[in-house]
């Protein structure tokens, strides 16, 4: 059912829109474990009601009925080299920063390592990618946007939606350029590594030349400036004159 998105359907194979979901990734990685030939590279599961969504570290990640859209996007990824893999989540990232620029022409639209997309420095979309368990080359990547959720109905202060900003975004158009920026992103990666992608990310990425505090998966945070991507997409940090390096973290930028 693709109804309300024919701008989206035209670019994804499979467009399945769902009145209400836990989760879309979940239902995403089920299906596609279960019926692997129906759904080909950028398939699609979509809804504006997502009632258990995750963000990194295992965060819940929730938003009343109606006012955020959640897409999980499938990706099969056998022909991206191995080591360019940590570029996944960071295309998808660049791909809905690009997608909300367009909506928000006034506004400074900026990526946070590794893939929150930030409007004015607060955060309209967030994004997880996972890897299908059952297959390795396969990776469902999933993201939450802020949509007509006012300003009283955002969940932190340093949160914002398209409503907050003044604006009505039409949400075909923006999962329409999503989804093709993140197409022809893995194509790119494809074809000529992370060397071919690495200046959409690093272009528009605000977490570079500022002070930051990065919470670890262990526990620890890790304070330094972030300097620059590595060429596996990780965040080199210069903690105390020591270089660090991070391939997974929620990243404070420090004021």
């Amino acid at each position: 059912m693709s109804e309300g998105y024919p701008l989206a359907a035209a670019v994804s194979p499979r467009l399945q829109v769902v009145e209400t979901v836990p989760s879309t990734n979940a239902k995403l990685v089920h299906d596609a474990q279960r019926d692997e030939a129906g759904h080909p590279h950028l398939s699609v599961v979509l809804t504006r009601d997502q009632r258990a969504g995750r963000g990194r570290l295992d965060r819940v990640w929730t938003a009343p009925p109606g006012t955020a859209l959640a897409i999980s996007v499938l990706l099969r990824v056998g022909a991206v080299a191995v080591a360019d893999r940590g570029w996944i989540p960071l295309i998808a990232g660049a791909a809905m920063r690009g997608a909300v620029a367009a909506q928000l022409p006034d506004a400074e639209v900026t990526l946070k390592w590794p893939n929150d997309v930030l409007v004015d420095g607060r955060k309209i979309s967030g994004i997880l990618a996972e890897v299908v368990p059952s297959d390795p080359l396969t990776v469902v990547v999933g993201a939450g946007v802020n949509t007509t959720m006012t300003t009283a109905e955002l969940p932190v202060p340093t949160a914002t939606s398209f409503a907050d900003q003044g604006a009505e975004g039409d949400e075909d158009r923006l999962i329409a350029d999503y989804l093709t920026a993140l197409q022809g992103g893995i194509a790119d990666l494809v074809v000529g590594g992370h060397a071919a992608v690495a200046d959409r990310v690093t272009d528009h990425c605000s977490t570079l030349g500022r002070e930051v505090a990065v919470s670890l998966p262990g526990g620890e945070t890790l304070r330094g400036r972030a300097l620059r991507l590595d060429a596996a997409g990780r965040l080199v940090i210069d903690s105390a004159g020591a270089l660090a390096v991070v391939g997974a973290g929620d990243v404070v930028h420090v004021r």
